[in-house]
């Protein structure tokens, strides 16, 4: 598995976003994930956005981390997000998801980030699963969906007190 830098709005990644979507649509009923994302958010050294890639040069994973400071929506000083994570159903089971978020903790941390924070939803429990095992433990609400009671924000600190 070779993992890249890319922008949020390389092909690759267009595809497999819109393949994250359309499973968000089937597990909660809706139109997928509304949250605003500018390709630029993701840009260093304010965010960084992963592809993992296979053999045969097929994307198979997709994640990303931006930065967060305290603002209305309830972040903190210091956070970075974490979005779009998301392995394509070939590609589970095989440990691509915590690379891919070991990858991006690191970036964020290099990068001056304090705390990791994600939202995620009941109909995610392989996701609450990997987070949870990766050290992660829910938290106060934040962001687009802090009002929705599927939602579940998580995060993890990237430094030691």
């Amino acid at each position: 598995m070779n993992i890249r830098p890319r922008r949020f709005d390389h092909p690759d990644a267009v595809k497999l976003n819109d393949q994250v979507q359309l499973e968000y649509a089937v597990r909660y009923g809706d139109g997928g994930d509304l949250t605003y994302l500018d390709p630029t958010m993701f840009d260093p050294p304010h965010g960084l956005y992963l592809l993992a890639y296979d053999e045969q040069e097929r994307p198979v994973a997709t994640g990303g981390w931006r930065t967060q400071d305290r603002n209305p929506e309830g972040y903190a000083d210091g956070d970075a997000e974490i979005k779009r994570m998301f392995v394509i159903p070939e590609g589970r089971g095989r440990g691509l998801a915590r690379r891919m978020l070991a990858a991006l903790e690191d970036d964020a941390r290099a990068a001056g980030r304090v705390r990791m924070v994600l939202e995620t939803g009941d109909q995610q429990p392989e996701a609450i699963a990997l987070y949870t095992s990766s050290g992660y433990t829910v938290c106060a609400k934040f962001g687009h969906y802090r009002e929705y009671e599927s939602s579940i924000c998580m995060a993890k600190p990237l430094r030691q007190p």
